[in-house]
């Protein structure tokens, strides 16, 4: 085959996620290249091996995707990438750790054309509270809604000292304002719900983390999104298949979320990434950021 479409996978884990091989193919990738257990300090040398190998037409003809698990090493990784690009030899990169970037860009589109719908405002100013917000949709989540102006609490059942530590991190490393919160008991739940404007699932999958009767003692609730689709819900009481379902147990009849629904959005936007690449002419590196924008227009119908 002549001058085919290549994309290169480097990975800091063991497996390469079958997902966003299938994808790969789905957005017609000629051959789709899976590299395990790649370091950080390995990315410069993987991407000039990648890029000097096609002359300036092959690398239009070309790509590097980042996976993995950890979303700030996936980060990382793209701007070691990005660094060791050398114009007119230069490829677009697209990162995507256990497709928690595009889950979360359409975890909160999603949220944001419902927050609208309820209340007639923007998520500026809004309490949102992310329930497994250490994981990586839960992290990239915070910060796209900070970005939103929103205020934000990384909530952790292991307590507040655990998410205070990490959303540190976080906002050390993406110059945003996220702060802890509490869920490692019925009164600290029901104390983070009164103010509560938005709250999310994103905790380990399979594990029930909101009851209805909990979710019924938040007087300001408007939205509830679950990113869990394996059952129980995260959030008991939203479908996985909800997308502005009223929940008439909650004062305020907040709209559920589920994750499916969120699912099918993120697909979209996980595709539209990929075409993005095939279709540039200028390379292009995209993250959470770009994710988001894209997000945004699907969601939007």
């Amino acid at each position: 085959m002549k001058d085919p479409y290549l994309l290169h996978m480097f990975n800091p884990t063991k497996n390469v996620s079958p997902f966003d091989v299938n994808m790969a193919y789905e957005a017609e990738f000629d051959g789709v290249i899976p590299y395990s257990d790649v370091t950080l300090d390995e990315i410069h040398a993987l991407t000039q091996d990648t890029i000097f190998s096609r002359g300036p037409k092959g690398v239009k003809r070309t790509g590097i995707f980042i996976g993995g698990r950890e979303f700030g090493l996936a980060i990382d990784m793209l701007h070691a990438a990005k660094s060791a690009m050398v114009p007119p030899f230069e490829v677009s990169v697209f990162a995507d750790p256990s497709g928690a970037i595009t889950t979360a860009a359409a975890l909160m589109a999603c949220v944001e054309i419902w927050v609208k719908k309820k209340s007639g405002d923007s998520l500026k100013g809004k309490n949102i509270h992310v329930m497994g917000g250490t994981g990586p949709v839960g992290q990239c989540a915070l910060i796209l809604a900070a970005k939103c102006g929103a205020n934000v609490y990384m909530v952790s059942r292991r307590g507040v000292k655990v998410a205070e530590e990490s959303s540190a991190e976080v906002n050390n490393k993406f110059g945003v304002n996220i702060r802890g919160g509490d869920s490692s008991s019925e009164d600290k739940i029901i104390e983070f719900l009164q103010e509560s404007d938005v709250v999310i699932g994103a905790a380990k999958a399979g594990m029930q983390i909101l009851s209805k009767e909990q979710m019924a003692q938040a007087p300001r609730l408007l939205v509830a999104a679950d990113t869990n689709a394996v059952p129980p819900a995260g959030l008991e009481g939203v479908d996985v298949h909800d997308m502005g379902k009223q929940l008439d147990f909650t004062p305020r009849k907040a709209v559920g979320l589920g994750a499916l629904a969120i699912g099918n959005i993120k697909y979209k936007v996980h595709f539209h990434m990929f075409e993005m690449m095939k279709n540039t002419d200028k390379p292009l590196y995209l993250d959470h950021e770009q994710a988001f924008e894209v997000a945004r227009k699907y969601a939007a119908g």
